[in-house]
């Protein structure tokens, strides 16, 4: 994975509402997967106060599928911010089971004001310690 920020890990049970009609994970399911690491990135590396200010929107998703998952199947998706710019995050992400990857996403977010729902910029501490200090940019 490029980047040199800190790494989130999120773990995810396939279930029965998961699956399509081809008897795998259906597409969607591994957005939702994306957003919940996403999120959960968010609330492990921000300081408490930026977790309850600001809030992250998708802009963008490019998901390469290698393998399909299925039920009762237990997923790891590996998260990681590559850069920062302006109120855009990039995000790399790869979806595995075991060591098989399933999928690798690329996906681009823009943080938001909870409160004024408008795009924010993160303050440099916040994405010097998210980033490892290498690729914050402004």
């Amino acid at each position: 994975m490029p980047g040199g920020g800190e790494r989130h890990f999120s773990a995810f049970e396939v279930t029965a509402s998961d699956i399509d009609h081809m008897g795998h994970v259906n597409n969607t399911v591994y957005l939702r997967w994306i957003q919940d690491a996403v999120t959960a990135f968010w609330k492990q590396h921000a300081p408490g106060e930026a977790v309850r200010s600001i809030a992250w929107v998708a802009l963008k998703h490019e998901i390469s599928y290698r393998s399909p998952a299925f039920l009762d199947e237990r997923v790891d998706v590996q998260m990681l911010i590559d850069r920062y710019v302006g109120a855009r995050a990039y995000f790399d992400a790869t979806i595995r089971r075991g060591e098989t990857v399933l999928a690798e996403v690329k996906s681009v977010w823009c943080s938001v004001d909870v409160s004024s729902l408008r795009p924010v910029r993160l303050a440099r501490e916040i994405r010097a310690s998210i980033l490892g200090g290498s690729k914050a940019t402004a």
